[in-house]
């Protein structure tokens, strides 16, 4: 068997209000394997997306041990942190994020300019991924003159331009209607199968959880 993609041990997180203190993940553990697809669900305030933002290199754990791909990720200076996010994780997020001045493709080829790819193979990259996910006749069009979906649609693009190996997903359909929603879930589903990425979705769409190969709930702290 290969190694876990993702290996978390005893991950706590705490925050402060005044001298209250309020634990949100109280010992999570949790190993996940190279392209396995696996959703995250529980009660909103639960601490769903404070897994998500760890996980992602976002925000920094209180306590424990987050090892992606081998690395012992927060034993890491900030500018390794970010240059390794960057990297090896993408992100889709409930709303789309995309810089508005910015055409389909030059909003794509976002993270292959950040980690200085020359231009050219990073708007090669962007026009391949936006072909991927049904977008390659609205390359020129900025994201006012696109639909939600399609906005959508560009920041999967966008996520998956690096082939990172961990796609993040926080609740990527919350702001689309059920039928364009769907067609968003069925990009995630081809991705993780075409591109073998391991793929966590943070969902309140008991669905689409239900869907997925694996389904992780998170209550008082724990992941069940």
């Amino acid at each position: 068997m290969s190694e876990p993609l993702i290996q978390i041990r005893g991950l706590h997180k705490s925050y402060f209000m005044g001298d209250k203190r309020i634990d949100v993940l109280r010992g999570v553990d949790l190993d996940v394997a190279p392209g396995e697809m696996l959703s995250l669900i529980g009660a909103s305030g639960v601490g769903k997306s404070t897994f998500l933002h760890i996980l992602g290199t976002l925000d920094a754990p209180s306590a424990g041990q987050v090892r992606i791909a081998g690395e012992d990720v927060f034993s890491r200076e900030p500018a390794e942190i970010a240059d390794f996010r960057n990297r090896t994780i993408g992100f889709v997020f409930q709303s789309h994020y995309l810089l508005p001045e910015f055409t389909a493709l030059q909003n794509a080829a976002m993270p292959a300019l950040v980690q200085r790819l020359p231009r050219a193979e990073a708007e090669a990259r962007a026009r391949a991924m936006l072909e991927a996910v049904g977008l390659g006749e609205r390359l020129d069009h900025k994201p006012g003159e696109l639909s939600g979906g399609e906005q959508q649609r560009v920041a999967l693009a966008r996520a998956l331009v690096l082939h990172p190996r961990l796609l993040l997903a926080d609740e990527p359909t919350g702001n689309l209607d059920p039928a364009t929603g769907e067609g968003i879930h069925q990009l995630l589903f081809e991705m993780n199968r075409r591109l073998g990425i391991t793929a966590l979705v943070v969902t309140h769409n008991e669905q689409l959880a239900a869907r997925m190969p694996r389904c992780l709930r998170l209550s008082n702290g724990l992941l069940q």
